[in-house]
């Protein structure tokens, strides 16, 4: 049922010999995009070659048992043939994994735009507390985390915040995040100790490269003015802050927390391509994916994907059905959100094997 797979083998093997002269030509997108499909194919070729191995060793046990009339020998090779097909179920079963179609997304870095919604003031310090839940994952599996942009509330949240998250592995694991993550809890500014419900939104954007957006210069506005803090008042005596605004949709990219002009330009214009990447990619579904639905949603109460609830030191993942009573841990970005997480991956990969 694999043998389609010996094509794969051709290519792989075609890169391999090829890469030395992908490399030497100097085109860093053909250089890319062939280490992305070698190591794309690289465990499926393992795994076939292993699967051709095994089922090699099957045949010669088989041919020596037939021949061999020592009854113990035949037990020996018996008692071989039944190891050789147990590792063969186990090498299926792992193809039949690594067959599963491979998000194009994988491998790269993360925009994570976390916004307080719903809420108020309250909505705005869950955004904050939500971002540090991400940059205390991060530190934990050896992510990098960079600040791209911010807008600071009164009391000390974020009316929005954007990360950028630097990990082999942080695409695979930040996409399950998108969406409204609502809290009920008692918000500082309740004298008379009444739990709230309030959400703040969290998209989840691969990181585009300059080779997979190419904007025109002519299609941008670019604005400077200088950056202001909660409630409005200037933190900055010079232009610093600049505001991109792309003509043909209209979108608009503002980055303020850098001193330098340049650096914020650079900054937005990072936000920019990712956000157009995903915008491109949308048109080109036919339907749109419930994932891809997830993180347009309107941020309300209702329409929410997990729900952290203090008084009961509870956190649900309403699409899993998952609930811990570990929320501190979860918040401070600990192992028990890794536990959620799994169970998010464990259930779409059950769905794609039963598609496929």
């Amino acid at each position: 049922m694999f043998e389609h797979l010996a094509d794969q083998v051709v290519e792989f093997e075609d890169i391999e010999t090829r890469l030395p002269d992908i490399y030497s030509a100097g085109d860093q997108e053909a250089a890319r995009d062939a280490n992305r499909r070698y190591a794309e194919l690289k465990p499926l070729v393992d795994a076939y070659r292993d699967l051709v191995r095994v089922e090699r060793e099957i045949i010669d046990a088989s041919e020596l048992l037939d021949q061999e009339e020592d009854s113990e020998m035949r037990e020996f090779f018996a008692t071989e043939i039944r190891e050789k097909e147990t590792d063969r179920a186990d090498i299926e079963s792992l193809l039949r994994e690594l067959l599963i179609p491979r998000d194009p997304d994988d491998g790269r870095n993360v925009i994570l735009e976390i916004r307080g919604t719903e809420g108020g003031e309250e909505s705005n310090l869950w955004a904050g507390s939500l971002a540090e839940m991400y940059q205390g994952l991060a530190k934990r599996r050896g992510w990098k985390t960079e600040v791209l942009s911010s807008q600071a509330s009164d009391m000390g949240g974020f009316r929005e915040i954007t990360l950028v998250v630097k990990g082999s592995d942080a695409w695979a694991r930040l996409k399950y995040e998108a969406g409204p993550h609502r809290v009920q809890r008692v918000p500082v500014t309740e004298s008379q100790g009444r739990v709230h419900t309030s959400a703040a939104t969290v998209s989840v954007l691969p990181e585009a490269e300059e080779v997979d957006i190419n904007i025109d210069p002519n299609d941008l506005e670019i604005d400077v003015f200088r950056s202001s803090g909660p409630g409005g008042q200037s933190v900055n005596t010079t232009d610093s802050a600049v505001r991109i605004t792309y003509l043909p949709t209209g979108l608009v990219v503002t980055c303020q927390d850098e001193k330098s002009q340049l650096q914020n330009k650079d900054k937005a214009l990072r936000i920019l391509r990712s956000r157009l990447l995903e915008e491109e990619r949308l048109r080109k579904e036919s339907e749109m994916s419930s994932a891809r639905r997830a993180q347009i949603k309107s941020g309300g109460r209702s329409d929410k994907i997990r729900t952290y609830n203090f008084k009961e030191n509870r956190v649900t993942d309403h699409r899993v059905g998952v609930t811990l009573h570990a929320l501190e841990q979860v918040l401070a970005g600990e192992s028990q959100l890794d536990e959620i997480v799994d169970a998010l991956v464990a259930a779409e990969r059950a769905e794609q094997l039963g598609e496929s």
